[in-house]
């Protein structure tokens, strides 16, 4: 069985996968003990939270009465916003009428489903086990039990599949009328199963052109459609729609996270948990914060944390006193004759085409 997980990309609250049920209570009853410590550790300044986001794993798996008493010790020990965005991510069949409309009433006002395909070629590469039809009947009964953000999490890249294939999923997925949909290239790593099919000869990995022509064809079709891509791998069909967990991360704005492997940041440090669920539970159980390790950030590192961060979101960065110290003006205008990134006044940011250099572009324009 499977919980959520975060994997130190959640602003605020994300949490961890267990596979053994039996597990469950005892993380459930660690999560609440760390939720109600780390509230004593805020300082009075500490603004209400605006984003709550159950995510990383499956945590729709969750039986509603785990789901509902995580939420309630949320609720009670932090300030939580009237307009909290409150978001979990689903698994298809995990969509029920009864788990929607749980859903609903619990305060979620968000919810993510990992469809990663509606072409039955790619679903079965990826050992779903859910089909198509459940990712069209999970959307339909959310909307009907009245969520009106809803995402898509979708994968392209697998099995060397065209354009065409591409944009015929990109095509379904749109009919849905999502309010977001995430796309996300197939990567390859060693020491996975498809990591060692390759090494085998028995995976066909697209190649880099393959995968600029994917992610090009991909981004011109969704906004011709109406959707903003505001970020390297997401799109939304109103900027009220953006994910607003996602973009605090991109905009090096404080997050908490709470659960096992979980990272946090309040602007100067970034710290994480203990990775095993054992670990974890056992450092809370004897009274203790289940930190594993703290990093204090120098200028420099927060510098060209705000640079590789902005040149992954539209809307970019800001040439301030903080940050002009480490640009490389010649990089910058190589990039702009690149076509790479623009600058319009003092604020840089990426173009499509520069979406696609996202790792390279800190590097080229700062000293």
């Amino acid at each position: 069985m499977h919980v959520p997980f975060c994997r130190g990309k959640c602003p605020y609250c994300a949490f961890y996968s267990i596979s053994s049920c039996s597990l469950i209570p005892r993380w459930l009853a660690a999560l609440k003990r760390e939720i109600k410590m780390s509230s004593r550790f805020l300082p009075e300044t500490c603004p209400a939270f605006d984003s709550i986001h159950l995510g990383g794993g499956t945590p729709s798996l969750l039986a509603g009465e785990y789901l509902a008493e995580i939420l309630d010790c949320l609720r009670s020990c932090f300030r939580i916003g009237d307009n909290c965005e409150t978001a979990i991510e689903a698994d298809p069949l995990d969509i029920t009428d009864e788990k929607a409309a749980f859903l609903k009433a619990a305060g979620f006002t968000r919810v993510v489903v990992g469809a990663q395909s509606f072409d039955e070629r790619v679903i079965s590469f990826l050992g779903r086990r859910h089909r198509a039809k459940d990712s069209i009947a999970a959307v339909n009964v959310l909307r009907d039990a009245g969520i009106e953000n809803i995402g898509l999490d979708l994968i392209y890249g697998a099995e060397g599949l065209p354009v065409s294939a591409w944009i015929s999923d990109l095509d379904e997925a749109v009919s849905l009328s999502p309010e977001h949909i995430s796309c996300y290239c197939l990567t390859v790593e060693d020491g996975t199963v498809f990591g060692r099919l390759a090494s085998k000869g028995r995976l066909k990995v697209s190649s880099a052109e393959a995968e600029r022509e994917l992610f090009l064809a991909g981004s011109r079709f969704l906004r011709d459609k109406g959707y903003i891509h505001y970020e390297v791998s997401n799109f939304a069909s109103a900027e009220r729609h953006m994910s607003g967990h996602n973009l605090k991360y991109w905009r090096r704005e404080p997050y908490l996270g709470l659960g096992p492997s979980a990272h946090s940041f309040d602007g100067g440090r970034r710290w994480w948990n203990k990775r095993t669920v054992r670990g974890y539970c056992e450092s809370l159980e004897a009274g203790d914060l289940p930190l594993q390790g703290m990093e204090h950030l120098t200028e420099e590192q927060s510098a060209l944390e705000m640079i590789a961060m902005g040149l992954r979101i539209r809307v970019g960065f800001k040439l301030d006193e903080v940050i002009l110290p480490w640009i490389d003006q010649q990089g910058v205008d190589a990039m702009l004759a690149q076509g790479l990134i623009s600058c319009a006044g003092r604020i840089i940011a990426p173009t499509v085409e520069g979406y696609l250099f996202a790792d390279r572009l800190p590097l080229e324009i700062t000293k």
